[in-house]
């Protein structure tokens, strides 16, 4: 195959600003257009092996530096510009004599967002996106999730992948020094010392180049400046179907999961309420590969794992108009974790879920893996409850679980880790359920309401889903936090009165898992997860603003019992 590539042709936008952009082709014949555009440099952050399977099926692929990013002018500012510039290129690709007018596109994580933002604008010769691993709001579920600052990806993101990238560019440009370059690698090289760092303010001594981390600080609700950009809010605007691809231990499980059900009830054309799902065992960075500690089979990294193949099967057919017969298959294929296998299902969530209550329980040791906390059918006959000091000064480590922290693909931090280690601390509770004599599916979204009080004016509270093997590995499922001050609304928070019970519930996302015979289903309860999250202080005042000196200690309870009905809602598949 000889392969012509274009390199750094700049695209005007509206603006006048032009855009950095690199076209493959194999022929001037014209052929459908596979669009990615791009924030982390296009000559180093595009797979040549997927160019390559897109050129051999017939596609032009068309990769883009977005604004402000490497060969591309303009300022950077995330998520700001990509409606306007997405509307742009794909406009001026419809016009050139080598594109048939129709384009799809595909990416994941911001490349994702890139794309959603772009189908909800004014793109008429958009058929199709795939994006993946991505979320449906840039308040919750990417910078926060709960009211809980996503410390742990928004410094490695920021810093590491945009801020480096920035001053390599402004090196290049005249507009940077090499200092601080330097400066910024040895931050990322120490980044856990960062995480340390108070105030979240005073971390961010790249502010000059990574401005908008101060501006997600300074944006601790969900308020206009974030909501006038989720996806979410734009469903019935977009009118192509999207190929959805998420993993149960990705970041943005939950804007994934959200992103299909929405456009499946919501979408603005018969063919975009045709979206499709795919989830599988991966992390944010794994797509097909094993996690270090616990593996899934070769069925993992087999079959549908070929992502690539599925997304040119999915635009042969709604951009090329192939009848290849996928508008009759079902549209969600899923990984059963414990099961190893894949399956298809007719819609998420599965149709004959059946939400079961796990009600917590204790004589009032519950703290530790070793205490008496368990998980009951029914609530229990006598109320009562657990307590534990929750020290901001000295948080739960996060240990697996839906992470973005540095590490080799980002497998080495997230998923299936054991849990054991962290079990032993006085400040985590753990309910578990007696040993298994049949096997349970749990299957779909997950969430946990409590019975709370605190002597705290406001204070964290976190649920983990944990699968308890017979040797007494603790493997982590899925996870989720409340900050309290936002049990009530992500856009007005409410203090707590100390002493006073509240029920709340946390969005613990969802997982696809057959807890085995002779297995335990675990609920692990606390008030950290560091640094996935941020610290709550405790105090009740700006967390990001507040140093080590500020924090406060907070003596929580969960209560349980007939009268404080405390419980795990598991989405329970039977199919015998």
């Amino acid at each position: 195959m000889e392969i012509r590539i274009a390199k750094d042709v700049k695209v005007p936008m509206r603006d006048g600003v032009e855009l950095a952009t690199d076209i493959y082709r194999e022929t001037d014949d014209p052929r459908p257009a596979v669009v990615i555009r791009i924030p982390y440099d296009k000559d180093t952050g595009i797979e040549s092996s997927e160019v390559l399977r897109f050129l051999e099926a017939g596609y032009t692929v068309v990769a883009q530096d977005t604004r402000g990013r490497f060969a591309s002018d303009g300022v950077f500012e995330p998520f700001r510009c990509e409606q306007c510039d997405g509307e742009d290129t794909l406009a001026w690709i419809a016009r050139q004599n080598w594109s048939d007018g129709n384009v799809a596109m595909i990416g994941r994580s911001y490349l994702g967002a890139t794309q959603w933002m772009a189908a909800a604008g004014d793109t008429p010769t958009l058929r199709a996106i795939a994006p993946g691993v991505t979320s449906s709001a840039y308040y919750d579920g990417w910078t926060y999730h709960g009211g809980a600052f996503q410390l742990g990806f928004n410094l490695l993101w920021s810093l590491g992948r945009l801020a480096l990238g920035e001053a390599r560019r402004g090196i290049a440009r005249g507009t940077h020094m090499p200092a601080d370059l330097f400066s910024l690698i040895a931050a990322v090289d120490n980044i856990a010392e960062l995480y340390q760092c108070t105030p979240l303010t005073g971390a961010a001594d790249f502010a000059r180049i990574a401005p908008y981390y101060l501006e997600w600080l300074n944006h601790a609700t969900d308020d206009d400046y974030w909501r006038g950009m989720a996806p979410r809010e734009h469903y019935e605007q977009v009118n192509v179907p999207s190929l959805n691809i998420g993993g149960w231990y990705d970041i943005f499980l939950g804007g994934t999961l959200e992103n299909y059900r929405g456009m499946a009830d919501r979408g603005g054309t018969d063919s975009a309420r045709r979206s499709r799902l795919i989830v599988g065992p991966w992390a944010h960075g794994v797509s097909g590969g094993e996690f270090p500690s616990g593996s899934f089979g070769l069925a993992a990294s087999s079959g549908i794992a070929d992502i690539v193949g599925a997304q040119i099967r999915f635009f042969d057919h709604y951009v090329r108009g192939i009848e290849n017969g996928i508008e009759n298959e079902p549209p969600v294929r899923i990984f059963v974790m414990g099961a190893n296998c894949w399956r298809n299902e007719n819609n998420w969530p599965l149709p004959d879920t059946a939400y079961t209550p796990y009600y917590l329980s204790s004589a009032g040791r519950a703290n530790g893996g070793d205490g008496d906390g368990v998980l009951l059918s029914v609530p229990a006959q006598v109320d009562n409850f657990d307590s534990y000091l929750y020290d901001p000064r000295y948080p739960v480590p996060t240990v697996g679980g839906q992470t973005y922290l540095p590490g080799h693909m980002l497998g080495v931090n997230s998923g299936p880790r054991d849990r054991r280690e962290i079990e032993t601390r006085p400040d985590m509770l753990c309910y578990s359920t007696s040993t298994l004599d049949e096997d349970i599916e749990v299957t779909g979204p997950i969430s946990l309401i409590l019975h709370v009080c605190s002597s705290a004016l406001d204070t964290d509270f976190t649920g983990a889903l944990v699968d308890v093997h017979p040797n007494g590995r603790a493997v982590i499922l899925t996870e989720g936090i409340l900050r309290a001050r936002y049990r009530s609304s992500a856009r007005k928070p409410e203090l707590m009165r100390p002493g006073t019970v509240y029920e709340i519930t946390l969005d613990l996302l969802a997982t696809s898992n057959v807890f085995k015979v002779g297995h335990k289903i675990r609920l692990e309860v606390s008030s950290s997860n560091f640094p996935r999250f941020d610290r709550n202080s405790n105090t009740g005042g700006v967390i990001a603003e507040e140093c080590d000196a500020d924090f406060l200690p907070a003596l929580n309870r969960i209560l349980h019992g007939p009268g404080h009905q405390s419980r795990l809602m598991l989405p329970v598949i039977d199919r015998r």
